[in-house]
């Protein structure tokens, strides 16, 4: 079941990412860098969809992804359609790569050392989830600051979570 949660939040805020990408009216500020913020959003959109592309559809699903890190921040105005479409490649991936975990997968170790260490795989993609969420806040204030467009686009959306149900009014 946890794994179950684990993907669906993943493809959740992968389909956030994505709305986030699509807000920008004019996509060339999605590549701006205002002073003081060291990457845009789309080199944060790049390096989100590589690393879980990496981590659960190459490690975790073994569909031969092969991550080029650099590319993800040295990268320029990648048009928003191919962003897009490497946004829904992650979401099949995450998909992909999520079915073939086992609940007793997650206190194993993650099949590869992480920076170094030896982490459960449980505890990887719990620390995947938060990286994810770390990014995607960076991304909508980056939204925010560049177009002056304060309207939220559903981020961290309740209602997508894999159990959400409405509450009856009474």
């Amino acid at each position: 079941m946890l794994t179950t949660w684990i993907g669906a939040t993943l493809a959740r805020d992968l389909r956030a990412l994505r709305r986030e990408v699509e807000a920008y009216a004019d996509e060339r500020d999605l590549w701006r860098v205002p002073k003081g913020i060291a990457n845009s959003a789309g080199n944060l959109a790049l390096h989100l969809v590589g690393n879980l592309r990496q981590f659960v559809g190459a490690v975790l699903g073994g569909d031969g992804y092969v991550r080029n890190r650099d590319a993800e921040f040295s990268s320029r105005d990648v048009p928003r359609p191919a962003l897009l479409r490497e946004i829904d490649a992650a979401i099949s991936a995450v998909q992909q790569g999520m079915a073939r975990v086992k609940e007793s997968d997650l206190a194993r170790p993650f099949p590869m050392p992480v920076g170094g260490h030896t982490v459960a795989t449980g505890d990887f993609l719990n620390h995947l989830m938060a990286h994810f969420g770390y990014h995607l806040g960076q991304i909508d204030y980056h939204r925010r600051i560049v177009t002056g467009a304060p309207a939220p686009v559903g981020t961290m959306a309740i209602p997508e979570l894999a159990t959400a149900k409405p509450v009856a009014k009474s």
